[in-house]
């Protein structure tokens, strides 16, 4: 069974090979792994993508790494898109083969790309009283029925009241020709938080797919 692990460990040779042995030993293999992220402390954030053995228990594999010098685990789910790590530039030259889909099939892309579980694009539409509220332009199987709006300018961590089970990030759109307000909204159930450069990663992505959709 696929399981995807986040963890936080020393930037410096030799770390990631001691998660590994640490990974091997409690039961599990790893398939694939990608750095997340180089933090300025000198510590780093990397994806680990694994198959657990029969028998064997996320739990061991938490406390193997935790076990481990300046080694912390950050999360760990199971890992619903059938073991491929889906990298920026394939998400990139999907949007690109399919312009006049491209919004559509970013919002497809981005729980893969970003191992979350739903992704859905929305507009803002007037509702009685003068709140905000939207309609569901594209969204993913998982996305929830309802979808708030949010006041971002940028790509941004958010959060939707009443619930404490999406970790939750939107990211504005370029409004369309007759002035109407975008946004995606992604959702992690249950953490973890997006990462600053994740952010920046789906703020780039976002823009190109917005720049094929609608090109100047």
């Amino acid at each position: 069974m696929p399981f995807l692990l986040r963890v936080e460990l020393p930037d410096v040779p030799g770390s990631l090979g001691r998660v590994a042995s640490a990974i091997g030993e409690a039961g599990a293999d790893i398939e694939a792994i990608e750095i997340v992220e180089h933090r300025p402390d000198g510590t780093a954030v990397d994806d680990v993508l694994l198959e657990m053995a029969p028998g064997a228990m996320p739990d061991s594999i938490v406390s193997a790494c935790n076990r481990l010098d300046g080694v912390r685990v950050v999360w760990i789910s199971r890992y619903a898109a059938g073991g491929n790590l889906f990298l920026d530039l394939e998400a990139v030259e999907e949007l690109t083969a399919h312009p006049a889909e491209a919004l559509d099939r970013l919002v497809d892309l981005l729980p893969v790309t970003f191992r979350a579980d739903w992704a859905a694009r929305v507009r803002r539409v007037d509702a009685p009283g003068g709140h905000d509220s939207t309609k569901i332009l594209h969204a993913t199987g998982a996305a929830p029925g309802t979808v708030g709006w949010f006041a971002v300018d940028r790509v941004s961590r958010v959060e939707q009241p009443d619930d404490d089970v999406n970790v939750l990030c939107a990211v504005p759109l370029a409004p369309t020709g007759g002035g109407r307000a975008e946004q995606v909204v992604v959702g992690r159930r249950g953490g973890p938080e997006f990462l600053e450069s994740e952010l920046a990663r789906m703020g780039h992505l976002v823009a190109l797919a917005v720049s094929i959709a609608r090109p100047s």
